[in-house]
């Protein structure tokens, strides 16, 4: 009589426990969803055949089919003020993107036009993008995020280029614009951007500023933006507080799986990378 009153006290005691378990640790233990259950943010489209910085559908394609479902988009104005995927307008990047012989001379380290752009292959193979395409990407791949680099400081050209993206999205689908992450440079580009449209994702992103670690933590505090910075400023305790003030916290460029590890370890939420697509995180021993 006694072992079975034993037995019994034994596994209520178990099931309040277990209940508890549930009910208190529950919330943290949901699966993350939308754009936090992502881990990747393909740098510039994500690389291709070994090659960064391209910017293109084929680059876009061929990540996502390796898993990867967020995308960095460098964006910039073109001579003709419309808005194209293209890193930078220099000598250096027509020359990575292979663009000797479809650019003149002349043209190679210029603003270029939106035809200029888009009637030059990058690498003679692959097919450059503008907003409209980028949008369309987003609507034929309905589980896809893009997160925008935009890099321009003042004002008004923040104002035009996020104006040109509201735009593209409203005239193909408004609700693609839930799905449309801006990277802001600094804490007054946040209103900036926005005056346009109230992106419901923000990523400050520090490697323009001399905002301290506190300055950032305060304002992640009062805003909920979200964080990236480069490598060499996550800190253990810098990581730890951003996280504790209720930011997701990524770092930039990683394409070294180890320092992708130890970077984990450190508590850092998501990486943007050229080469390693969302698939491969799945098989990296030692990542948390």
């Amino acid at each position: 009589m006694k072992r079975t009153k034993l037995i019994a006290s034994i596994t209520m005691i178990g099931a309040v426990t277990l209940l508890l378990v549930l009910m208190l640790g529950g919330k943290e233990k949901q699966p993350a969803t939308g754009f936090a259950a992502h881990r990747v943010i393909a740098h510039a489209m994500g690389g291709i055949n070994d090659k960064a910085y391209t910017n293109t559908k084929d680059a876009f394609i061929a990540n996502y089919e390796q898993g990867t479902r967020i995308f960095e988009a460098d964006l910039l104005l073109t001579s003709d003020e419309q808005l194209v995927a293209r890193h930078e307008w220099t000598t250096g990047m027509s020359k990575k993107l292979g663009q000797q012989e479809v650019l003149p001379p002349d043209k190679q380290g210029e603003v270029l036009t939106h035809d200029e752009v888009m009637n030059s292959p990058v690498l003679e193979l692959y097919s450059p993008l503008d907003i409209e395409k980028i949008v369309n990407l987003m609507e034929i791949y309905p589980d896809t995020y893009i997160v925008t680099d935009t890099k321009e400081l003042e004002p008004e050209q923040v104002t035009k280029q996020f104006q040109l993206i509201v735009e593209a999205a409203r005239k193909k689908d408004p609700a693609l614009l839930e799905r449309i992450v801006p990277q802001i440079y600094s804490r007054e580009m946040l209103e900036v951007v926005k005056q346009v449209y109230a992106f419901p994702e923000i990523i400050y992103t520090l490697y323009q500023t001399e905002d301290s670690d506190e300055v950032v933590i305060e304002f992640v505090k009062q805003t909920g933006v979200d964080i990236t910075m480069p490598t060499t400023r996550a800190t253990k305790s810098f990581v730890r507080n951003l996280k504790k003030a209720g930011a997701r916290v990524y770092v930039h460029t990683v394409n070294d799986e180890q320092e992708i590890v130890e970077l984990s370890r450190l508590g850092v939420n998501g990486f943007y990378t050229d080469f390693v697509p969302e698939n491969d995180l799945n098989r990296i021993k030692g990542l948390r």
